[in-house]
């Protein structure tokens, strides 16, 4: 049934569908070289659904829509926010370099990215099955098509259909799990769920069977370990601008499924997913860690290195419910919510600075790329820094309250086995720490090229670089100040924990 509150909860994907459509048939009107006619809607239309989320947000509502099939609440309204803003500076610091590369011939890159954020949407926003796979296959292969964008360069073609097969058999892993489920409870319905999950009416053993499909599918979609094979092959094979936006937004996505279906429909199965999450947690540190410091191509280095970034994530996740007890939930499931966040925003710097090195015939995709960066280039040299500063957890970077809030959440929960996780983490922290460092000894220390494009200066328009260094600063000053966006978190967590 669609009622008044229906229109209320879908007018943000409405929006986006509409504005897709639109400037897909309006860039056939469009001749510039970087397409700015499309450029600009496509600004305009993701500033105006992140306001329209944010204002959606600040009323605390929850909001039933289409039959209970989508849910407008704070934590959703929030993480689409961020996930527009996220959309909104990957194509502001990936424009230049997609035009240099002939990638905006026919304005696919901003259609597709409006089609992936609304994947993204209705990913966050479902609260049926249904309607959370068509989200995450709308999401899928709009990204499917964004990296094989480059379609007459080799290296993204093949990462592309590496993408498309594993990111295939992941979709499998995860409808068969959610078929499992549905032939468990007989509902597509989160909330379904959860009332016959709390029963005694299901077959027990089906559902841990249907659980362990869902965690795998959701594991490869978050990029843990031992689910990780595509991360690295992708992230270096794709355009770098594709690889920004692949690595950024869609992990907020990613998130909210992962509390939608583990948190809000299968809590009382916690005791399953929960050890799951555990194993996958510590097998991503250990991989992301150690298998990034024999990286020499500074965006595998990353992809590794967001391998075991989303292994801090399942410890927060994992530490919610002790002995039963869900006490430690809002603490915990928020601490990994401010933990995605902080990632996305400190990603989303990071590489912009490596699509602002980037030039024509030249990718600044190895470490050696970034020598003497500080003499070339003070602004960008300290941005990098302040980034690999954060992602090491170093204070008073906000990846640092990001993960003392993870293991502050570990360490609350008085569970023996999570304080030895905390600590095993910690040592994983000062290992990852090793090779954010070496990056910035490389360019601090090390002296610049003679000659070759590393060798010279940096130039980018004015407004990109503004938008780039207050990226930059927000990641310096919410480690400063983080009380504002912990604040946020918490208060979306307890009322999503609530409704």
């Amino acid at each position: 049934m669609i009622d008044a509150f229906s229109w209320i909860a879908v007018l943000p994907e409405l929006v986006l569908l509409v504005m897709a459509c639109a400037i897909t048939l309006l860039d056939l009107l469009v001749k510039s070289r970087l397409r700015t006619g499309s450029f600009v809607l496509t600004l305009i239309t993701l500033g105006a659904v992140a306001v329209l989320q944010a204002f959606y947000a600040n009323t605390s509502a929850t909001v039933y829509g289409l039959s209970n099939m989508v849910v407008s609440d704070p934590m959703g309204n929030w993480l689409k926010c961020f996930s527009a803003l996220a959309v909104m500076l990957t194509l502001i610091y990936g424009r230049a370099y997609a035009g240099d590369r002939d990638m905006l011939r026919g304005g696919e890159l901003f259609s597709l990215s409006l089609f992936a954020l609304l994947g993204m949407f209705i990913m966050i926003g479902g609260n049926n099955f249904l309607m959370i796979y068509l989200g995450l296959e709308l999401l899928t292969l709009a990204s499917y098509a964004l990296v094989a964008l480059r379609r007459d360069h080799a290296q993204s073609t093949e990462a592309a259909m590496k993408y498309f097969v594993l990111g295939s058999l992941a979709s499998g892993l995860l409808l068969y799990g959610l078929s499992m489920m549905y032939g468990a409870t007989g509902t597509l319905n989160i909330n379904e769920v959860f009332r016959v999950t709390n029963s005694d009416l299901v077959n027990p053993q089906v559902l841990t069977f249907g659980i362990v499909f869902v965690v795998a599918g959701l594991a490869f979609k978050l990029g843990v370990a031992p689910f990780h094979m595509w991360i690295p092959d992708v992230y270096q094979g794709a355009p770098t601008a594709i690889t920004l936006m692949i690595g950024g937004a869609p992990k907020l996505a990613a998130f909210a499924i992962v509390i939608r279906l583990l948190v809000e429909g299968m809590l009382p199965l916690w005791f399953d997913w929960q050890q799951m999450l555990m194993i996958l947690a510590v097998a991503s540190l250990l991989v992301g860690n150690f298998a990034a410091i024999a990286q020499t191509n500074l965006k595998r280095m990353l992809a590794f290195s967001t391998i075991a970034q989303m292994g801090f994530v399942l410890l927060g996740l994992m530490s919610g419910v002790v002995n039963g007890h869900a006490g430690f939930a809002a603490n915990a499931y928020s601490s990994a919510m401010f933990y995605i966040l902080s990632y996305v925003l400190t990603t989303l710097a990071t590489f912009g600075i490596i699509l602002l090195l980037a030039r024509e015939g030249f990718e600044s995709e190895e470490i050696s790329d970034l020598t003497g960066l500080n003499q070339r280039s003070p602004l960008y040299a300290a941005v990098m820094a302040i980034c690999l500063f954060s992602l090491a957890g170093i204070p008073p970077m906000v990846g640092f309250y990001a993960k003392l809030s993870v293991l502050q959440a570990l360490i609350a929960s008085g569970s023996v086995l999570n304080l030895g996780i905390a600590i095993f983490a910690v040592i994983m922290s000062l290992v990852g720490a090793f090779y954010y460092l070496r990056v910035v000894k490389v360019m601090y220390f090390d002296a610049p090229a003679a000659q070759g494009p590393a060798s010279e200066g940096v130039r980018a328009p004015l407004g990109t670089r503004a938008v780039l260094t207050v990226n930059g600063l927000l990641v310096l000053v919410l480690g400063i100040l983080p009380g504002g966006l912990m604040i946020l978190c918490a208060r979306a967590i307890v009322q999503m924990l609530s409704a």
